[in-house]
């Protein structure tokens, strides 16, 4: 059997041969989430991220120019992936932050068992409070405190100035802390 190599099964790809993309996800699966995994510490999250970079692989086959670099080209996606989810999350734990430390000091002590259980049950409530904001607020403080985006990006996407998506993105820290008044003051509004 005759070895076919990847810039050839990206041609095929391209040409709408599915065995051939799934012959490529074969070949190069196990290497790419081993890879993730040691990146990531997380053999779930490696998989994820490993098969969202297999589906823009796929998505973006019409862009792929063969040049003989198909598992840097798809190690680089998974990479940028990878790091894109991480600023992510860290992103949102600074949000959490700044509602967090009205509730709890921090002294640099490792979370305990209960610290965890309130940081998974100040994430619910969070998470309840950013779905009750209406779209306006919203989109706009999503935008800015969990994609990192500027103002000037988000104001171009909203077709809005600039001022009026500072102002969005300030009412809608307003109203996610008045929402999360009840839980701040353990039930009482």
């Amino acid at each position: 059997m005759v070895m076919v190599g990847d810039d050839a099964l990206m041609l095929r790809t391209q040409a709408g041969d599915r065995d051939a993309f799934a012959a490529l996800i074969d070949r190069h699966k196990h290497k790419l989430v081993n890879y993730l995994t040691a990146m990531a510490r997380d053999r779930d999250r490696a998989e994820e991220i490993a098969q969202d970079a297999f589906l823009k692989v796929f998505q973006h086959r019409d862009v792929y120019e063969e040049r003989g670099q198909f598992a840097p080209y798809l190690y680089r996606i998974a990479t940028n992936l990878l790091r894109s989810e991480d600023r992510k999350s860290r992103r949102r734990e600074v949000l959490l932050g700044m509602f967090s430390a009205r509730r709890n000091g921090h002294n640099g002590v490792r979370p305990s068992q209960e610290a965890q259980l309130l940081h998974g049950e100040l994430c619910g409530h969070l998470e309840r409070a950013i779905a009750a904001l209406p779209l306006r607020f919203r989109s706009p403080l999503l935008l800015r405190e969990i994609e990192g985006w500027s103002y000037r990006d988000i104001a171009s996407v909203l077709d809005c100035r600039e001022g009026t998506v500072k102002s969005r993105v300030h009412r809608g820290r307003e109203k996610l802390r008045t929402l999360l008044t009840p839980y701040w003051n353990g039930g009482r509004t």
